[in-house]
């Protein structure tokens, strides 16, 4: 019987439905785990970024909620997406996720320092680990879902 090559697009795509399901894990994590640990509060920091890049701007709190969720989740698609980009070039398991958390971390938080949403010099060293841990989650996260789930057969 003879496999079908999967394309690189097909590889997105399920690293896209990874990355949802990281988030999920990554979201689980902070509200079951790091939040209460830490005392943290919600963050708004997915709002923010939506609110500096698009027009949006909601009127209400609850409007501010709506894109913030919205935002978290379209972030962690793109997380998944390179994830499954990766994934296509041959790349899997631990070494996938250190590799694709690295370049994305690093771009996050360039992306956002220089959009003035970020001010990482003046994180204190529980802040710099929080959201280390809590997005390195969301990456063991989606490569766990795709790896163990969604990879096509080799």
């Amino acid at each position: 019987m003879r496999s079908r090559q999967v394309s690189t697009g097909d590889m997105i795509v399920r690293g896209v439905v990874a990355g949802v399901a990281g988030t999920v894990v990554m979201t689980a994590f902070q509200k079951l785990v790091e939040m209460p640990l830490t005392g943290r509060g919600d963050s708004y920091a997915p709002a923010d970024f939506a609110e500096k890049v698009t027009p949006v701007h909601p009127s209400s709190p609850e409007g501010r909620r709506r894109l913030n969720w919205v935002t978290h989740f379209a972030l962690g698609t793109m997380w998944g997406a390179a994830y499954g980009m990766a994934a296509a070039r041959g790349l899997r398991g631990q070494k996938a996720v250190n590799a694709v958390f690295g370049a994305v971390y690093v771009g996050d938080v360039a992306l956002n320092t220089a959009l003035g949403l970020y001010r990482p010099l003046q994180w204190s060293a529980k802040d710099v680990l929080v959201d280390v841990v809590d997005k390195y989650v969301q990456a063991q996260g989606t490569g766990a879902v795709f790896d163990r789930i969604l990879a096509p057969a080799r």
